[in-house]
C-alpha cells in the first residue's frame, strides 16, 4: 500500500488550512482507486522540535517519525496559509530541515488558504520555486481557498479541487514507490575504519 503524506500548515484548531488539506487528499486517493494510507502531519504540533532540528541539523523523537512519513512517502499535499504575501515561516522552516534530494522527482501537490484572493499568486511566485529546487514533480494545478470559497455555493474550488487530486493520482501512478534505503545495511568493516580507509 502507498502513502499519501499531508503537511497542514495552519495555526488554528480547525484551521481552513487542514480542511483544504484534508479535501485534497480525499480527492487524490479518491482518483487513485486503491487503498492509500493517508499520513497528516500538523506542522503546529511539532514547532519547537522544527527550531530544535535547525539548530542540532538533525530532527528527532515525533518530529523525525513526521520526516521519514514524508520523504518515504509516493506522494504529498503542502497547504499553507499565505502570511504577508507568501507561505508562513512555519511550513518554510519544516522544509529548511528536510535534506535538498529528500524530495526529489517526488510527486507534489500545492495549496494554500488566505483571507482574500490577492494573496492567490503565493503559490506561483513563493512554493513552486521552492519546490522547484527541491527538484519535487509539482502537479499543474495548485488550489488556493480564500475565505469566501468557503461559504459560497458558487465556487468553483472543488472542481480545481478534484482536478488537483487526480493530476497527483496520475503522477503517483506513474512513479514507482521510492525504495527505503537503510543507511546499515552496507557497514564499513572494523578493521577499515581502524585502518583509516
Amino acid at each position: 500500500m502507498s502513502t499519501l503524506a499531508v503537511i497542514s500548515a495552519g495555526l488554528g484548531r480547525p484551521s481552513s488550512t487542514r480542511l483544504l488539506a484534508d479535501r485534497l487528499a480525499a480527492a487524490t486517493t479518491e482518483a487513485l482507486g486503491r487503498d492509500t494510507a493517508v499520513e497528516t502531519i500538523e506542522l503546529r504540533d511539532h514547532a519547537h522540535a522544527m527550531v530544535d532540528a535547525t539548530l542540532t541539523g538533525f530532527p528527532s523523537g515525533p518530529f523525525r517519525a513526521a520526516v521519514e512519513t514524508v520523504t518515504n512517502a509516493a506522494g504529498l499535499i503542502a497547504v499553507t496559509p499565505v502570511f504577508n504575501a507568501s507561505y508562513s515561516g512555519l511550513f518554510k522552516t519544516f522544509f529548511d530541515v528536510l535534506d535538498r534530494e529528500s524530495l526529489e522527482g517526488r510527486p507534489v501537490l500545492l495549496g494554500a488558504t488566505g483571507g482574500t484572493e490577492r494573496h492567490s499568486l503565493a503559490i506561483d511566485y513563493a512554493m513552486r520555486p521552492l519546490f522547484a529546487y527541491l527538484r519535487a514533480g509539482v502537479v499543474p494545478t495548485a488550489v488556493y481557498a480564500a475565505s469566501e470559497d468557503w461559504g459560497s455555493g458558487e465556487t468553483a474550488l472543488p472542481d480545481r479541487i478534484a482536478r488537483a487530486g487526480a493530476e497527483l493520482a496520475a503522477l503517483m501512478e506513474a512513479r514507482p514507490a521510492p525504495a527505503k534505503e537503510d543507511p546499515y545495511e552496507n557497514p564499513v568493516p572494523f578493521d577499515q575504519l581502524l585502518a583509516g580507509r
